[in-house]
């Protein structure tokens, strides 16, 4: 069977491309690092030739050796000592900035990917690359300034010492070298393959976590908590079989080093013994070589090892760098010029959407949403609405046919200018860690407190947040889990006030809210579409019964389009979902008048 080298075919573009992107601009703390390294190893390297030179000068019956040979030994200490304290400190400067750089990379590329892109992966998943990959990489890192280049330093100097004082036995000490090198470099194979699923494994399972925590109220509702608890502990436990699985491999290779240690040693101290009992030579004259072959064992056996660890880093490295080579579909074309909003209409013309090849969402869409006018879309669950709200902003773009704005075609201007005339207002709510004031500004970049506060009063958000006593300076929690729903949504309000875009797209933006939160923030939504091309989808048809067009929609295509009043007279789709509803709600009030 062919060895696999250290540094096989595969490994190389990796590490190359590690060096170029990554490594290259520290290039100057590298070569201090260099520096000490060649010191480091000199150092080494002189000490048993010390020692061999001053057992000759105490042979010789030289008294000067006793002053001199311990001065020289602090010395030469001393400077290999300094030495390792430098290396190891521009070690870890670089180690560590090279992590955040590349962690930081790996963040600015994933928020810039496709929805499509990130949805492949759980958030859970995604996050584990930042903690568990990264901490392979990082002791590889380490490992490469202390192991591959210290020690191979090390060793080299300590091997011409062994030349120098004696050919002969380096050569017999270094016939199992290449006994050893062969098993070391299939067992780092092995770990390389077992680290990737191991890395693997553990997203899933910190997926699976995060999902069954965020789950909680419904699995103690449901009484899931044995399910889930089996579900973990078989996910678990194949995280724990991988990583036996690696602990052993790694494991075999203590005692390979081991035997082939003692190998050598055995082989120098026969030769060595058949030379003094033969009179050759003296003991005396193998004290030197003796220390540097001890001396040589420690950066031997770390070297040894360093294939596994490359191995486990490399698998890191390959899945962190193909994640980082995905290119995001959503692109702007070179040159692209900044859309020109006039007045706002956005029209659909032939759109088809698939999720995937087997799922079709929309199929031939043609409609036209009037400029400064309430479009309202509504249907079944399912139907397409709130997929046809993503195509505007290009959270996904059109399989066929194009999405125009005020005659541009959204594919054709810059994804910022896009965005920028586009506000989003949702059922799911989403806010940051951070203040309510915060929150409200990432409506729009560089917004004063006083033009925050304008839309906080427009969304009728001014008096709860002025109660609090760190008003807008208060945090909202994970989520916003400080704030009730009701409170959320107008803070998501107030910041599409704020974003003051000629194009609104609101998606369910009431239908998760009490009666009185509900009233609030319908009489919000009301100021907020005034003058705005709206986009509405609400499940509640009595919330859109006054839109100047409604769209009904069914199996991703456009049933018909009409005012409240002429789709009702016509009786057909939108006709048929306000009698299902009107049914609805009479059950509930029959109900409570029986009661």
């Amino acid at each position: 069977m062919a060895r696999r080298p250290l540094l096989s075919g595969d490994m190389l573009p990796l590490l190359t491309r590690l060096w170029r992107d990554w490594l290259r601009p520290h290039a100057g703390t590298l070569a201090v690092v260099l520096v000490l390294i060649a010191v480091i190893g000199a150092a080494t390297g002189f000490y048993p030739t010390l020692i061999k030179a001053a057992f000759d000068a105490f042979d010789a019956k030289d008294a000067g050796a006793l002053a001199y040979g311990p001065v020289l030994v602090i010395a030469v200490t001393a400077v290999r000592g300094f030495a390792l304290l430098g290396q190891t400190v521009l070690t870890n400067r670089v180690v560590t900035r090279v992590e955040a750089d590349m962690q930081a990379a790996l963040y600015g590329h994933m928020i810039d990917q496709d929805l499509a892109q990130l949805g492949r992966e759980s958030p859970a998943s995604l996050t584990q690359r930042f903690t568990t990959d990264f901490a392979f990489i990082k002791e590889a890192l380490t490992r490469i300034s202390t192991v591959l280049l210290r020690d191979v330093a090390m060793l080299v100097a300590l091997v011409c010492a062994m030349v120098w004082m004696d050919p002969w036995l380096t050569l017999v000490a270094g016939v199992t070298v290449p006994f050893v090198a062969g098993p070391i470099a299939r067992i780092g194979k092995k770990l390389r393959r077992v680290s990737t699923s191991t890395q693997e494994q553990v997203g899933l399972t910190a997926s699976l976590i995060s999902e069954s925590l965020a789950g909680a109220r419904v699995a103690k509702t449901y009484g899931l908590e044995g399910y889930l608890k089996g579900r973990t502990r078989d996910a678990l436990d194949e995280v724990r079989r991988l990583k036996m699985k690696a602990a052993n491999a790694r494991g075999r290779l203590d005692p390979l080093l081991e035997i082939g240690g003692g190998l050598a040693v055995a082989g120098v101290l026969a030769f060595i013994g058949h030379r003094i009992l033969s009179g050759e030579k003296t003991v005396g004259d193998f004290t030197g070589y003796v220390a540097a072959l001890l001396l040589a064992a420690q950066p031997a056996r770390a070297l040894g090892n360093l294939n596994a660890i490359l191995q486990e880093a490399l698998a890191a490295l390959s899945r962190t760098f193909a994640l980082m080579d995905e290119a995001p579909t959503i692109r702007e074309k070179p040159g692209a010029p900044a859309l020109a909003v006039a007045g706002g209409e956005v029209r659909f013309e032939g759109v088809r959407f698939r999720y995937r090849d087997d799922a079709p969402a929309l199929e031939g869409i043609d409609l036209t949403v009037p400029a400064g006018r309430t479009t309202a879309l509504v249907g079944r669950s399912g139907s397409g609405k709130s997929t046809l709200l993503s195509l505007v902003p290009r959270l996904y773009d059109v399989t066929e046919g194009r999405v125009v704005i005020d005659g541009q075609n959204v594919r054709d201007v810059t994804l910022d200018s896009l965005r920028r005339a586009v506000a989003v207002v949702s059922q799911e709510v989403v806010l940051f860690d951070d203040t309510i004031a915060q929150n409200i500004a990432f409506g729009r970049e560089g917004a004063s407190r006083a033009e925050i506060e304008a839309a906080a009063r427009n969304a009728a958000a001014h008096d709860f947040i002025a109660a609090r006593s760190e008003g807008y300076e208060f945090r909202v929690g994970p989520a916003g889990s400080r704030l009730s729903g009701g409170e959320r949504q107008r803070i998501a309000l107030a910041r599409a006030f704020l974003r003051d875009a000629p194009i609104l797209l609101l998606d369910e933006a009431t239908s998760a809210l009490d009666a009185e939160s509900e009233q609030l923030v319908q009489a919000a939504l009301t100021r907020l579409m005034r003058g705005r091309t709206t986009l509405v989808i609400a499940h509640r048809l009595s919330t859109v019964r006054d839109a100047d067009l409604i769209v009904a929609m069914e199996a991703g295509r456009v049933a018909e389009t009409g005012s409240h009043a002429a789709l009702i007279a016509r009786g057909g789709t939108y006709a048929r979902l306000h009698r299902l509803q009107l049914a609805d709600d009479r059950e509930p009030a029959a109900a409570a008048q029986a009661s």
